[in-house]
């Protein structure tokens, strides 16, 4: 049977588009980095290239890293494109001296913004030529505390001013050695201890992970570790490098015995093991210059990166308050900080989590219950009919901002006492009866995480007690676990990462001291800011949660009851400080609802955490908070503003929305920011 000419006509059409795609696959390239080099010295942004070729403005970050390449059509546009911009450039055997455009103008005090600042002003990459290449990687001393690796061609690194440098190392050894013959190094946090500088920090690309002979992905998803048999760490092993009990995972430390008194140990990021996109991390995908820039911002305002979000949390409180001291008694060494953790302690009975050996056999009753609220109320029929509205009301960096200046227990094991006269200045665990309060049912109890009043008598820390007292209850304890080593340890890890959020808040456009209605405009804008600035913010307050979290980490993976885990031989595991950080919390927002109702007759309908709902005549924050004499706010109450303490508008939602939540037995203060 003859075929149909118009068939025929639309297959060849097919082919013709086919052999076309396939064409344009062929069409070169210049190096991913080159690419992402011409586009910034023509001073374009990735979204202005996706503008012009119709696609995602990731799509345009992946292809500068190398993650992935344009195809058909759209590859011969960028193949245009990126040869336009060459013709623009000055030819490349030119000298041209490293540039930094003029630092963008700072928004205005109402956080209004023409032009979003940028994390990453364009700078010319500083290169070296393929002759000079030896040269280069084996004399140049470096500074600063890491480099991202990348391959094309050849392994590049990218450091934290811009720069780049191509390095002879065909593999992890001879880069490992490279780095420990470079001069990076991070600067120590304290004076106090005994530790040196920090070690340098190596961020592997998937190109570099590839090209170093590390595998795509890790099989071990058990330990989430390279094998003991795999030929980089027998390599490894051969040239006299160690690695630290957790292995070769997305985070490893390899280091070298110390010799001559001189720490030789580099740590390592495998961002192709999801060293920086899991775990508290959720960076974009950025080319390496920037993600350098970025990790160094991130190491100027806390520290270097050393593993999840936790991990770094946990890591500055050591930091800023080191373990150990330099003797000052004759013939120097160390000796205990006695503002430090140095000592590992087991903690009280009722401080214990269900898992812990010292569980074994309590009851319930007699665990601590110090946590955050997740309460809920029925709106009365008043409030119904007067509000058709709900306001998130979040409190920024809440239980940071409950480290700040609070006495914890240090080095000193908890001692029993029986009807101890209580003292608000002495760290513990007091087992005490405040059944006898009376409080206003429109308020959460500041007494149980479920916001219910006490039932009987229950184990609590010294700033919930201290409140009782400040409600005019009369607080006798029966027995206490008592702390009589103090000090105030979260206080500098507190404000180190407020400087760091507030800098970053400044970056996005969010001021200190502003009107809250500029405040509240301010942050409406932000989710349309520089992504790289928001991984950085969402890094920041992930560090600050998890170094939180970390004070009574729990056991990992499928463990038998009352059985200890690794993290209960940190001097830093210590669910007393956490229990006093989170009621502290939890009575200060307490204590702001309460002078809240005082000031204005109005009561929260939930509360999750740090999260209070509010009923509200018009969906904003600008309806509940009062505004005060300078518009900024009423002292003591909860006020709109960019700084840990102060609150931001969570999100906002109907009355009616409110109700059907609650009778669905969910508490509203969950999904008020999304309510799917």
């Amino acid at each position: 049977m003859p075929a149909d000419h118009g068939d025929e006509a639309e297959l060849f059409a097919r082919v013709d588009e086919l052999l076309a795609d396939l064409s344009a696959q062929r069409i070169p390239l210049p190096p991913p980095r080159e690419r992402a080099r011409r586009r910034k010295a023509a001073g374009l942004s990735t979204d202005q290239i996706a503008d012009a070729l119709g696609c995602p403005a990731e799509d345009i970050a992946a292809w500068e890293t190398g993650a992935q390449e344009p195809l058909a059509a759209r590859r011969a546009a960028y193949a245009r494109l990126l040869q336009g911009l060459k013709t623009l450039q000055r030819p490349e055997h030119q000298d041209t001296p490293p540039h930094q455009e003029p630092t963008p103008t700072p928004p205005s005090r109402a956080g209004k913004k023409a032009e979003q600042p940028s994390l990453f002003p364009a700078i010319t990459p500083v290169t070296s030529t393929p002759r000079s290449r030896t040269a280069l990687s084996q004399t140049v001393k470096l500074t600063g505390p890491l480099a991202v690796i990348d391959h094309d061609d050849t392994l590049t690194a990218h450091f934290t001013n811009g720069s780049q440098l191509p390095l002879d190392a065909e593999n992890l050894v001879s880069l490992l050695q490279w780095t420990l013959r470079s001069g990076l190094r991070g600067d120590k946090l304290s004076k106090q201890g005994l530790d040196r500088d920090c070690d340098p920090l190596i961020v592997l690309t998937p190109a570099a992970s590839a090209a170093l002979h590390l595998p795509v992905a890790l099989d071990d998803r058990a330990r989430l570790r390279l094998a003991d048999s795999h030929p980089v760490i027998i390599q490894l092993r051969q040239a006299g490098f160690h690695l630290t009990r957790r292995g070769f995972g997305p985070w490893p430390s390899v280091f070298r015995p110390v010799t001559d008194n001189k720490r030789a140990s580099v740590q390592l990021a495998v961002t192709a093991w999801g060293a920086l996109s899991q775990d508290g991390w959720n960076l974009p995908l950025l080319p390496p210059t920037d993600l350098a820039r970025l990790l160094g911002t991130y190491t100027d305002r806390l520290l270097t990166p050393r593993g999840s979000t936790a991990v770094c949390g946990e890591e500055l409180m050591t930091a800023l308050r080191p373990p150990t001291r330099p003797r000052r008694a004759p013939g120097g060494g160390g000796e205990p900080n006695p503002r430090g953790l140095h000592t590992v302690l087991e903690p009280a009975p009722p401080e214990a989590p269900d898992a812990h050996p010292l569980a074994r056999g309590r009851l319930s009753e007699q665990a601590m219950q110090e946590e955050a609220w997740d309460w809920n109320r029925p709106p009365s029929r008043q409030e119904t009919a007067q509000f058709p509205h709900v306001v998130g009301l979040d409190t920024n960096l809440a239980f940071a901002a409950a480290s700040s200046g609070l006495s914890v227990g240090l080095n000193s094991p908890p001692r029993h006492a029986l009807a101890p006269a209580f003292d608000e200045k002495v760290p513990g665990a007091w087992y005490c009866d405040l059944t006898h309060a009376v409080l206003d049912p429109r308020l959460p109890s500041p007494f149980t995480p479920t916001g219910q009043a006490p039932t009987g008598p229950a184990w609590y820390t010294t700033p919930t007690l201290a409140y009782a007292q400040e409600l005019g209850m009369d607080v006798q304890p029966i027995e206490a676990y008592l702390r009589d080593e103090t000090g105030p340890y979260l206080t500098p890890w507190y404000e180190r990462i407020r400087n760091a959020y507030l800098a970053t808040m400044a970056d996005l456009g969010v001021h200190e001291r502003i009107p809250q209605a500029d405040y509240l405009a301010a942050m409406k804008t932000l989710a349309t800011a520089d992504p790289a600035l928001l991984g950085l913010l969402a890094a920041l307050k992930a560090t600050a949660k998890g170094g939180l979290g970390k004070l009574r980490e729990g056991p990992r993976g499928i463990t038998a009851p009352y059985t200890r885990w690794p993290a209960l031989n940190k001097p830093t595991w210590r669910p007393d400080i956490r229990a006093a950080v989170v009621s502290r919390a939890r009575v200060t927002l307490h204590r702001k609802m309460r002078k809240m109702a005082e000031e204005t007759g109005r009561y929260p309908l939930a509360v999750l955490a740090d999260c209070a709902l509010y009923p509200a005549h018009v969906p904003t924050a600008l309806d509940v908070v009062p505004p005060g004499p300078d518009k900024q706010g009423v002292p003591g109450l909860l006020r709109l503003g960019v700084n840990p303490g102060l609150a931001k508008e969570e999100g906002t939602q109907s009355m009616s929305w409110y109700q059907q939540r609650y009778d669905q037995g969910t508490n509203p203060a969950r999904y008020v920011k999304h309510p799917a």
